[in-house]
């Protein structure tokens, strides 16, 4: 086949599709009139690019489409690819046009896309004691790595601490209606992953040389999301659609040999030191149904532990497995009406069905050193709780698929360094409790002394908890968050009532100064970066616009290092992934390092013997 882009045509041009019900989770291509694209006119364009009548086209395929609104009419841009109906021609042609790359930039040969798994499980694999691979968590990248292992034949085992995905939004619903914290199933615990309670944006900037991203695409899309995901340019699915996509990917999982094992929580690792180094022996495994404590024996473990994994963290960091501290970034969700943001975005298109709800990327140095920038922004959206911990707020951002609701709302956040950590003991006894907090200061202070001076592993969790506790002080100690207008945040005055702005956060906000809750340099970068993000996007610096608090869960505040092999550098058989251990951010790319931790597993179980076969 042929990859075309740039193919571009004007708004007007593109069939508007009409939707029985946008957020339904079943909804199908047949509940969707017309087709999404203009064939007719796209394959006239394809084989005037190719100079070649149209005729000789025997298919064409939307690969991706986005939208350009640099100038007043906005533009559809697509990028196809088309089969012609010789396969001789095509092979010739392709090759003139290569041979010609400067005269054809926008034309190259589709690249092979097709997943090929390395190796496959022998016959009868799994029937000895500790054999099966053990994957820890069932986000995103769990559960990708779960799969590719179930495909190619593993048999995996699959611990999630939290319940199952439609238990999880009753009980994360719980913390949002009625203020009850289930500190075991919510936003970041339990079936599908912090992911599925967001956008359920599925876009990324990784580099992704094998195409794992479309392997990710396309088993949601056969379990049950939308196929416009294969080639929107920003992708998303939305909760309620999610719910069922993930329901029918565990199903998949345990069809082929797989287990999932829910409310089982990893309190321990069991590491022995051998003449080849430290290798992970087993796994203690609390169940939180029963209360009982197993030993699960495992030499290959996946740890697809999500960012919000303290408590498993510092289990880890007690067993000597190699982690430092990284920078992430804390801040606050911002709301505006999303007709504001739609209007700086689309101009006179503001509206329009096939743009729908805009979305936004800002950032801004600032004087002080900072980075001020927007994290996850969600069109359409609601401002939600997603605290794991008692006695602690903590905001994040969700969207529909349908991208309806009054408002838009992202993460308008600071980056930090572990410089910015804390020291002192108090803190570290405030996070962790007297004696292990008095122990893991003292840690911190041996590393602080060193030269250059280094980071505690665990110190960014401090300061996480430092400022979630401050958020629910200053929220009421009820789960609400502290909240303040722009307009007062600019002014630096307490906020006393709301303009304009609804704002969207539930179980609700208590109006008040953020500067209480947030350090002074946090606090000063954003009230440089607001203006000038005011004259990027028209409306953004809006008095009544609402800033909620606090956003800490930006990105792991550790990274657990893995090398080549993917395993820790220090203890074989255990697989840093995902969020948790810093090797992703988002969907998309948790799925792809799920896939490629799956498949360093299965290598390094089969030892190489088995031939490559494509499914």
């Amino acid at each position: 086949m042929i990859r075309i882009s740039e193919l571009k045509l004007p708004l007007t041009a593109l069939p508007v599709e009409s939707r029985r019900a946008a957020d339904a989770p079943h909804e199908t291509d047949a509940d969707r009139t017309p087709a999404p694209h203009p064939e007719a006119a796209l394959r006239q364009m394809a084989a005037n690019a190719l100079g070649i009548p149209d005729t000789d086209i025997a298919s064409l395929q939307v690969f991706k489409r986005s939208f350009d609104a640099r100038k007043a009419d906005i533009l559809a841009v697509f990028i196809v690819d088309v089969q012609l109906q010789s396969a001789a021609q095509e092979a010739a042609l392709l090759a003139a046009l290569l041979a010609q790359h400067a005269a054809h930039p926008h034309i190259q040969a589709t690249p092979d896309m097709a997943w090929l798994p390395p190796c496959h499980a022998p016959d009868g694999f799994g029937q000895r004691a500790g054999e099966r691979p053990v994957v820890v968590g069932f986000g995103p990248c769990g559960m990708f790595a779960a799969l590719v292992l179930a495909q190619m034949g593993f048999k995996p085992i699959v611990l999630e601490r939290g319940t199952t995905v439609r238990q999880r939004t009753k009980d994360t619903w719980g913390l949002w209606r009625k203020k009850v914290l289930n500190a075991e199933s919510n936003v970041q615990f339990g079936e599908g992953g912090a992911g599925t309670f967001s956008d359920g944006k599925l876009y990324s900037q990784i580099k992704d040389p094998r195409h794992l991203g479309r392997k990710v695409m396309d088993e949601f899309v056969q379990a049950g999301a939308p196929a416009e995901i294969l080639y929107a340019a920003h992708p998303h699915i939305g909760t309620f659609k999610l719910v069922k996509v993930v329901e029918c990917l565990r199903e998949q999982i345990i069809a082929l040999g797989g287990e999932i094992r829910f409310e089982q929580r990893v309190t321990d690792v069991q590491i022995s030191e051998t003449a080849q180094g430290r290798q992970l022996t087993g796994l203690q495994v609390l169940d939180l149904h029963s209360g009982t404590t197993t030993l699960l024996p495992t030499r290959h473990a996946v740890l697809a532990l999500g960012h919000s994994a303290r408590d498993t963290f510092a289990v880890l960091h007690g067993r000597g497995v190699f982690m430092q501290a990284k920078a992430f970034s804390i801040g606050v969700r911002i709301e505006h009406p999303q007709s504001v943001i739609d209007q700086a975005r689309w101009g006179r298109h503001a509206g329009h069905p096939l743009l729908g709800a805009a979305d936004y990327k800002l950032v801004h140095h600032t004087l002080n050193g900072r980075a001020v920038y927007s994290f996850c922004m969600c069109p359409g959206g609601t401002v939600v709780a997603a605290t794991s911990e008692a006695g602690r707020v903590v905001t994040n951002g969700m969207s529909q698929y349908s991208r309806n609701e009054r408002n838009a709302n992202a993460g308008l956040v600071v980056g930090i360094e572990p410089s910015d950590f804390p020291l002192d003991p108090a803190a570290w006894i405030a996070a962790f409790g007297n004696t292990p907090g008095a122990g893991l200061a003292q840690e911190a202070a041996q590393l602080a002394a060193l030269q250059p001076p280094q980071a505690h592993p665990l110190a960014g969790i401090v300061l996480q908890r430092q400022l979630e506790s401050l958020a629910y002080q200053v929220g009421g100690e009820n789960y609400e968050a502290p909240g303040q207008l722009v307009g007062d945040f600019l002014a630096q005055r307490p906020s006393t009532a709301l303009g304009s702005v609804v704002p969207s956060y539930k179980p609700g906000i208590r109006l008040g100064d953020l500067a209480q809750v947030l350090p002074a340099y946090a606090i000063d970068a954003m009230r440089e970066a607001l203006p000038v993000f005011g004259r990027k996007i028209k409306g953004f610096d809006m008095p009544d616009a609402v800033m909620t608090g606090v956003e800490t869960r930006t990105s792991s505040p550790l990274k657990i290092s893995r090398g080549d092999n993917y395993q820790s550098l220090n203890t074989a058989g255990l697989y840093p992934a995902g969020e948790g251990a810093s090797y992703a951010g988002g969907i998309l790319s948790a799925g792809v390092d799920g896939i490629k931790v799956g498949e360093a597993l299965a290598k390094a179980l089969s030892g190489g013997l088995f031939a490559a076969t494509r499914l």
